[in-house]
């Protein structure tokens, strides 16, 4: 069963995420993806950093590749002025991270039951949730 929230581009195989750089127009790198087996769920991890590894080194190809597929995927660019030492805010984009990668846990993962484990998880290990309920029942703010 498809999980209606994620992007269909995850379940592409090799061949189809090939189709696709074709329409951005990059035939030339088509190659590169598939002699990497880059499939719909590997294609979460490729951005600026990862495209050289593949044979990809034209930077405004690289841009506008990168830039593609957080468009396909559906996640915004990290704003300059946030430190990359910080965790993702988004979830969708967390979830994308979960899976990326391969095993049946994370194949069965879907987005609704992720963000329900993750709002489960921030309300408990969040120390600024937790000081806000204590906070608010004991009356203090």
């Amino acid at each position: 069963m498809a999980d209606k929230d994620v992007p269909d581009c995850l379940r592409w195989n090799c061949s189809e995420v090939a189709d696709w750089i074709d329409t951005l127009g990059y035939s030339q790198y088509r190659s590169c993806f598939l002699d990497n087996f880059i499939n719909g769920k590997k294609l979460i991890l490729v951005d600026c950093s990862h495209l050289p590894l593949l044979g990809i080194n034209d930077w405004s190809h690289m841009k506008e590749i990168a830039g593609g597929v957080r468009e396909l995927l559906g996640v915004e660019e990290s704003t300059f002025d946030r430190s990359i030492s910080l965790p993702r805010e988004e979830p969708l984009g967390l979830f994308l991270e979960q899976k990326s990668f391969s095993g049946p846990k994370t194949d069965s993962l879907s987005y609704e039951t992720f963000r329900l484990k993750k709002d489960f998880a921030m309300n408990k290990l969040d120390p600024y949730i937790q000081y806000n309920e204590r906070s608010s029942l004991s009356g203090k703010s």
